[in-house]
C-alpha cells in the first residue's frame, strides 16, 4: 500500500484517510459514518436479529465498523465477538487525527484509541459487551476455523476490486461461506455485477440493496438456513 494517505473531511463531517495515487480513501468522501452505519450496521448486524454475534471483518482500516459496532454492542444490550484482519495496519499517527462525531455516544472518549492500541493476533475484552480480535496478516491464508466455531456476519471492506482484486474472487467467498453459521450475513459496499455472481457461485443468495450516498446500490450475501 502507498505510503501517501491524509486525513480528509467528509460530506457528513466525519474523516477518511485518502491517497492520490490510488485514487482510492478508506471509505466514502460522502460520508464515512453515514457509509459504515448504512452498509455494516443497517443492513448487516440489524438485519441478523441476534443478541450474540460473532463477527469477521476483512479490512480493519481506521476501525470505524468496530468502533461503532461495539457503540451498537453497548446500546442494543448485545454480546459481540469481533474478529478484523489487516494486513497492512495504519500508523497510530494517523489513526490519533480521525474524527467521527457522534460515533459512539455510550463509549469512552479514547474508545477509538482503545481500538488501535488492543494487540495484535490475541483477544482483548474491551468491555463486557465487545471482544476485540485484531488480526495481522493474509486474508487469503487466514485460519478462520482455528479461531472461532463460525461467524454471524461478514464486513468485507476491503478496497475496491480493481485496486485489491485478489480479494474478491470466488475462493474466497467460498471460504468465508464455509465458515459462517447459517443464515449469516455478509455485506459489502460493492455492488459490481461479477461481484455478485461469484458470491452466487460460492453458495451465497445474493440480494442488492439501496445503497449509501454516492453509491445506488450494494450487496448483502447469506448463506442459506439448514446448510
Amino acid at each position: 500500500m502507498p505510503a501517501d494517505f491524509i486525513k480528509r473531511e467528509t460530506a457528513d463531517g466525519s474523516d477518511t484517510l485518502y491517497s492520490a495515487r490510488l485514487g482510492e480513501a478508506y471509505h466514502s468522501l460522502n460520508g464515512s459514518l453515514t457509509e459504515s452505519r448504512h452498509v455494516f450496521l443497517e443492513a448487516g448486524l440489524h438485519a441478523l436479529h441476534r443478541k450474540d454475534v460473532c463477527v469477521f471483518e476483512v479490512g480493519l482500516g481506521t476501525g470505524l465498523n468496530a468502533l461503532l459496532t461495539w457503540q451498537a454492542a453497548v446500546a442494543e444490550n448485545l454480546t459481540i465477538t469481533y474478529h478484523s484482519i489487516e494486513a497492512f495496519p495504519l500508523d497510530t499517527a494517523l489513526t490519533s487525527t480521525l474524527r467521527f462525531p457522534l460515533a459512539a455516544p455510550n463509549l469512552p472518549a479514547n474508545a477509538l484509541a482503545r481500538l488501535h492500541a488492543a494487540p495484535w493476533d490475541q483477544p482483548s475484552a474491551l468491555d463486557s459487551a465487545f471482544t476485540l480480535f485484531k488480526h495481522q496478516g493474509d486474508v487469503l491464508k487466514f485460519p478462520f476455523a482455528d479461531y472461532a466455531p463460525g461467524y454471524d456476519l461478514v464486513y468485507f471492506d476491503a478496497f475496491a476490486p480493481d485496486i485489491q482484486p485478489e480479494l474478491w474472487e470466488e475462493a474466497l467467498f467460498r471460504r468465508l461461506y464455509d465458515v459462517m453459521h447459517a443464515g449469516g450475513i455478509l455485506v459489502t459496499y460493492c455492488a459490481k455485477g461479477e461481484v455478485r455472481r461469484r458470491l452466487q457461485r460460492a453458495g451465497f443468495i445474493t440480494e442488492r440493496l439501496p445503497g449509501p450516498p454516492g453509491k445506488r446500490e450494494m450487496l448483502r450475501a447469506r448463506r442459506q438456513n439448514g446448510e
